[in-house]
């Protein structure tokens, strides 16, 4: 597993639920349609999203950098 810097545009709640809203990766911008699991690693707190386009990404948001990330496997780069 890799990760790789982005920018992504989120809100959150009262509650401090984060919810990104879109993300910017390789000069496009993908509108998040909608997310899914979620769940707290080392790294960060690691998010499932769809994109508006269909695309299934794992973001992770480090609070302690404020920095977002894509998650890569090993097999995402094999079908690169």
């Amino acid at each position: 597993m890799s990760l790789e810097s982005i920018e992504v545009t989120a809100r959150f709640d009262l509650q401090g639920q984060v919810y990104p809203l879109s993300l910017l990766w390789k000069g496009q911008v993908y509108p998040v349609e909608t997310t899914g699991r979620r769940w707290q690693a080392p790294t960060g707190l690691h998010i499932l999203v769809l994109t508006a386009n269909g695309l299934a990404f794992e973001l992770c948001f480090n609070a302690s950098e404020g920095r977002w990330y894509m998650v890569q496997s090993s097999t995402d780069r094999l079908l690169a």
